[in-house]
């Protein structure tokens, strides 16, 4: 059985909301779509240099502090504007050095990609206690080297909705069962693709279809958080966005829409690692 268990959450607040924000820049059209030409990486040049700053201020305007997930080669390409995220006090969360898919790799391989970007995010100051994978991928080897390198959370896996749990190690032995083994040390924070901008508002030709309505999207957001903030007090509500998509000049309005609807419901809004932080975890029952 799944160990779960709520988040301890301040007088008068009712879900902890985390704002995740995946600044990919060049690294997702390279890691995640093989795609170098220069058209591509002029979107991720958009996102590091025109709606990261966008962004920023409209954090600053709320005062909430964010979980900026970044890829090592994000830090090494826009080292200044990586620099700024921290300047402005927001959590660092480890995210593949350029967006890989780790799930074809072998051990050694995925330990270096740990390795490389930990090593960029070093650069800047940042030792990260919490993970997101790239495109929340997982092979078999990543629960393994998370804890081998000391990571408290992650953040990518979708084995609940609103409450965090210890994620389990799972195999499909030979008659294709699925066999799941001992829990995690680490606290797993769930995402769900369908709190995530990418997906319906990217233009990507021949992999997904994108340009769907801005007032559709907050509509479904709203929906979810609403759902999360009238069960018993202790949910968290984890959205991704990414400064590329919604940085842009239609988007922007709708997410402070999206905050201002959330202060007024009483959102917590929390980084993962005040998240983690404030985790109690629910006793196991007895069956003996």
């Amino acid at each position: 059985m799944q160990t779960t268990g709520k988040v301890r959450l301040p007088e008068g607040k009712r879900v902890a909301v985390n704002i995740g924000v995946d600044f990919d820049a060049h690294s997702v059209w390279m890691g995640m779509y093989g795609q170098y030409s220069p058209a591509y990486m002029a979107r991720g040049e958009f996102g590091a240099e025109v709606a990261s700053p966008r962004l920023l201020k409209l954090l600053d305007k709320y005062n909430i502090k964010t979980s900026w997930c970044i890829p090592g080669h994000t830090v090494d390409t826009f080292p200044e504007i990586s620099q700024s995220v921290v300047d402005h006090g927001h959590e660092i969360v480890h995210h593949g050095y350029a967006h890989e898919n780790v799930t074809p790799l072998s051990y050694e391989e995925e330990e270096k990609i740990m390795k490389m970007g930990l090593e960029s995010l070093s650069r800047i100051g940042v030792k990260p206690r919490g993970y997101r994978s790239p495109a929340w991928n997982y092979s078999p080897n990543t629960l393994d080297i998370l804890e081998k390198y000391g990571f408290e959370y992650d953040s990518s896996l979708m084995g609940n909705d609103h409450h965090p749990y210890r994620p389990r190690r799972v195999e499909v032995n030979e008659d294709k069962a699925s066999v799941y083994g001992e829990d995690s040390t680490l606290l797993e924070i769930p995402v769900s693709w369908l709190l995530d901008d990418f997906p319906t508002q990217e233009f990507v030709p021949a992999a997904q279809e994108g340009l769907k309505s801005v007032s559709g999207l907050y509509e479904r957001w709203k929906e979810i958080f609403d759902f999360a903030c009238d069960q018993e007090a202790g949910a968290c509500f984890i959205l991704t966005v990414h400064p590329q998509t919604i940085g842009r000049g239609h988007m922007l309005p709708m997410l402070e829409k999206l905050i201002q609807y959330m202060e007024y419901r009483g959102a917590w809004f929390a980084t993962l690692g005040e998240i983690h932080d404030n985790f109690e975890e629910e006793a196991k029952k007895d069956n003996s």
